[in-house]
């Protein structure tokens, strides 16, 4: 993906949002505070990166979608409209979004990470699940969860038993109960992955979410990780100028 910046415009990077844990009232301050903070941006975004875990849980009937999320979905409605570039990746939460966003909002969707260029800049972009030695059990969940009969059989449940049992299972999660994942410095599992693309292909940021860790790795002299960090107990994002990429929180 190659991304020619305007004067004056800007690229965003969100994650794990979790919209919907750990209960009703405290996902909907989150979400219009979320809201909020797209209203501050759109002035100046060229394009706002959505790197996964955006929805606590999300599965996609035919004919079906889970309740909630109006405020959200509208705004990002009217700035896809607006003409800012969206991009949505799915997480460990949310992988099964299916074609709602590309037909309802015109936003593409993206299950593994991609390459993007900015002007002389390399970006290697995902969410970051199951990247890396190590999380075998995640893994083969993983491949499980996207298997195209394992979800055929999911659909056949009644939404209102689906979605419900999905949402108990998701409550489990070390965001829902409010615990944080380790820091696990130059062993963490993300870095190592990037890592090993670094000896292959040069770039000079590496974007992803997944740990719930605001973190800022150097991956090679000039070549640096990055993680988003969450917004269930902060309110981390990241923002690139054409220059440089930084850190920002978001506290309004």
């Amino acid at each position: 993906m190659d991304i020619s910046l305007g004067n004056g415009k800007k690229i965003y990077f969100a994650s794990d949002f979790h919209l919907g844990t750990p209960n009703y009232d405290s996902s909907l301050v989150r979400e219009k505070k979320i809201v909020r903070w797209l209203e501050e941006i759109q002035d100046d975004a060229d394009a706002i990166f959505l790197l996964g875990d955006i929805f606590d849980f999300w599965f996609e009937y035919k004919r079906a979608i889970p309740k909630g999320f109006t405020r959200f979905l509208g705004k990002i409605a009217e700035l896809s409209d607006q003409g800012i570039k969206i991009i949505f990746f799915t997480g460990n939460h949310d992988m099964w979004m299916f074609k709602y966003f590309p037909e309802e909002f015109g936003i593409p969707i993206y299950r593994n990470p991609i390459d993007l260029s900015v002007g002389e800049h390399k970006f290697h972009i995902g969410h970051g699940d199951g990247l890396g030695p190590g999380d075998f059990t995640y893994k083969i969940l993983k491949k499980i969860f996207q298997n195209r009969i394992c979800q055929w059989l999911f659909a056949r449940l009644h939404p209102n038993f689906g979605i419900g049992l999905a949402q108990f299972w998701s409550r489990r999660s070390r965001i829902s109960s409010g615990s944080d994942m380790k820091d696990f410095g130059e062993n963490e599992w993300i870095l190592t992955y990037c890592k090993e693309m670094e000896k292959e292909h040069h770039y000079d940021y590496y974007i992803f979410g997944h740990r719930h860790l605001k973190m800022e790795r150097k991956v090679s002299d000039n070549s640096t990780y990055y993680n988003l960090g969450e917004w269930v107990n902060e309110s981390n994002y990241g923002v690139y100028d054409g220059n440089k990429f930084e850190f920002k929180s978001f506290d309004r």
